[in-house]
């Protein structure tokens, strides 16, 4: 039986050529995990937001043609996006567009606070471990919801025939931040008081309740484990800025630091990187404030091993997780790395044992010894955070490192490289070809 060589199709990779001192400073962009779930918020009002520090993502993009099939008008200049809400004329997503991320799930509670009806399907996005959508179906249910899934796609409508939904009090079961985002949302436009326990208090939820609140929500307790709305007939129009991103400044601090190099991250809160500081402190990494917004590595030729273990907000997040494991495969010592939200975000740990670190699973736990040197290797991105970690570890490594699997950091990452290369790495983002071998039918003797 012979072959036959398809025409070869191309596909993007980073290569990243390490050694170079950064220097300089960089801007961080608005938050993914926020500027998502605004989006989705803007359902809630029947006329025109404007949201600012609008980064530029796939999975804004995804969003937007989301927005838009659902009969919104989305308007972007830069990074001002503005959202007409006014010609919602279906509630049902469709399968295409919410099969690429998981953030799609967000626009159930807005649809059903809104319209009081909703039918969207199960959703897609990274494959970092089971994530289910039950806690979200319990808390639209304790709000007044009929739910249920068939074939695949969740169908949520206000019990009884009712216009709208009726306060009440949601309890979860984890402080699962999607749930509480859609729990919040579905409340704004619900009759009476709802009240949130155990609630999400990650800084995304702060950000979408102000959010709600500069359109005429009246909300309180957002960022503490319980929250209580008090619903309302409408929201109106406003003005809205996102949150920075709190996991791309905690990658650059971490590309900072992994190379020795003294940069200064701005446009920042702090305070949403608390833990995170804490750790890089704790290995012998100073991090200092030059502002109410800006944090400036101070490079260290050694820094010690650190244990982690990932936790909802205010603990370690997840997110940070594997970038900071590529800081820790050069630390002195070993240190301990066990991940308690995702079962399967671990799997750049054979990425990076590929480039030399020495690196040994155990279940969720990642024991991490340090080693004096990382090589350059072709490496693949298997979630959105490991594609920056193997970025940060390609920076220190040496020689060269080819990253594929791009799809994933473009899905979070606003324009990385440009960054990268704006503080004096060196990397470039460039085509290569992937040949497709099928073996040709047999023929009859």
């Amino acid at each position: 039986m012979s072959k036959t060589v398809n025409s070869p199709e191309q596909t993007p990779v980073l290569r990243v050529w390490g050694g170079q001192k950064l220097s300089g400073e960089v801007v961080i962009s608005g938050a993914k995990n926020s500027a998502l779930v605004l989006m989705a918020g803007s359902l809630l009002c029947s006329e025109a937001c404007r949201i600012s520090n609008m980064p530029g993502l796939a999975d804004v993009k995804t969003m937007t043609k989301l927005l838009s099939a659902l009969g919104l008008t989305v308007k972007r200049d830069h990074d001002v996006m503005e959202i007409d809400a006014s010609g919602l004329n279906t509630s049902e997503a469709p399968y295409e567009l919410v099969s690429k991320m998981r953030a799609s799930f967000f626009i159930v509670g807005a649809l059903l606070g809104r319209t009081g009806i909703a039918r969207v399907p199960l959703p897609g996005g990274c494959s970092i471990g089971d994530r289910p959508v039950d806690i979200h179906v319990r808390g639209l249910q304790a709000l007044g919801a009929d739910v249920h899934v068939e074939h695949g796609v969740l169908h949520a409508y206000v019990r009884g025939g009712k216009k709208r939904l009726q306060g009440g009090h949601a309890y979860l079961d984890f402080p699962s931040v999607g749930a509480t985002e859609n729990i919040l949302m579905a409340a704004t436009l619900a009759e009476g008081e709802t009240i949130i326990e155990n609630a999400a208090r990650e800084p995304e939820i702060v950000d979408l309740a102000n959010f709600c609140i500069a359109m005429g929500a009246k909300i309180q307790g957002a960022g503490t484990d319980k929250i209580v709305i008090q619903g309302v007939e409408r929201l109106h129009s406003c003005d809205y800025s996102v949150i920075p991103d709190r996991i791309e400044a905690a990658s650059f601090l971490l590309a900072g630091a992994i190379t020795r190099s003294e940069i200064t991250v701005a446009a920042v809160c702090p305070e949403h990187l608390t833990p995170v500081l804490a750790k890089l402190a704790e290995s012998g990494i100073t991090v200092v404030a030059d502002g109410p917004n800006r944090l400036r590595v101070i490079p260290t030729e050694t820094y010690r091993g650190v244990d982690i273990e990932t936790l909802p907000h205010p603990g370690f997040p997840t997110d940070v997780q594997s970038p900071f494991m590529s800081l820790l495969t050069l630390a002195e010592g070993s240190s301990v790395i066990t991940e308690k939200l995702f079962e399967n975000r671990l799997q750049h740990v054979a990425e990076l044992n590929r480039m030399g670190a020495d690196i040994r699973l155990k279940g969720s736990v990642a024991i991490v010894n340090g080693v004096a040197r990382l090589s350059g290797a072709p490496v693949m991105a298997t979630d959105l955070r490991a594609s920056a970690a193997l970025v940060i570890a390609g920076l220190a490594a040496d020689g060269e490192t080819v990253i594929s699997g791009l799809h994933h950091m473009d899905r979070g990452y606003s324009d990385l490289e440009g960054k990268m290369r704006g503080l004096g790495a060196k990397l470039e983002r460039t085509m290569v070809d992937v040949v497709s071998e099928n073996p040709e039918p047999a023929t009859a003797q």
